[in-house]
């Protein structure tokens, strides 16, 4: 059993944000993979979605608190080590550049408070990150670094734009796949095939 969810912030205020990337994420998986449509489940203030893998079952599970109570929808779901390990948190991230993503596994939050809700609620931080980048690129591909906390709030609640929905629409379809190598053939396996460098 696998429970993937994406993170993000609730209502259609901030559905196209590029800090719901994660959920995001986890609704594309869902459409490719024909599971069922996502419903509210009040006890889990989460929408959730269920669906198979050839044997293996997914839940999915995209919070409806904000994104720094994330964990709240997780804490009655994983409620042992071996649970943790079979959960796959997707969430946007700024330190990598937008087009590219990075599995890991027992990490550090790296700030992200999505991620340390969860590493709260479940106590553990031994469970299957993605990292989607949403960080701006120069032309050379270099990250273009956002300063002062105001305009870095302003951009990870904005919309993508256009050219960016592009290049994320090329990232969710290898993401899907890295998902896929997860559930059938492990993380490891997943982390070497996708985490090559460019």
């Amino acid at each position: 059993m696998f429970y993937i969810t994406g993170l993000g912030n609730p209502g259609e205020k901030y559905k196209n944000t590029r800090h719901n990337t994660g959920a995001l994420v986890v609704e594309s998986f869902a459409k490719k993979n024909k599971f069922s449509l996502f419903n509210t489940d009040k006890k889990l203030k989460a929408l959730v979605s269920f669906g198979k893998i050839e044997k293996e079952k997914i839940d999915l599970i995209i919070p409806q608190a904000f994104m720094n109570k994330s964990g709240v929808s997780l804490k009655s779901i994983i409620t042992s080590k071996k649970k943790a390990e079979n959960l796959v948190v997707i969430y946007d991230d700024l330190d990598l550049p937008i087009g590219k993503f990075k599995i890991s596994f027992g990490r550090g939050s790296g700030g992200h408070k999505g991620v340390e809700s969860v590493v709260r609620s479940i106590k553990t931080k031994d469970f299957i990150r993605i990292r989607v980048g949403i960080a701006p690129t120069t032309p050379s591909g270099k990250i273009k670094k956002i300063n002062g906390e105001q305009k870095t709030i302003d951009f990870i609640l904005g919309d993508f734009k256009k050219k960016e929905t592009e290049i994320l629409k090329k990232v969710f379809k290898k993401v899907n796949e890295a998902l896929e190598v997860i559930i059938k053939d492990g993380r490891a396996k997943a982390m070497n095939e996708f985490n090559q460098k460019p």
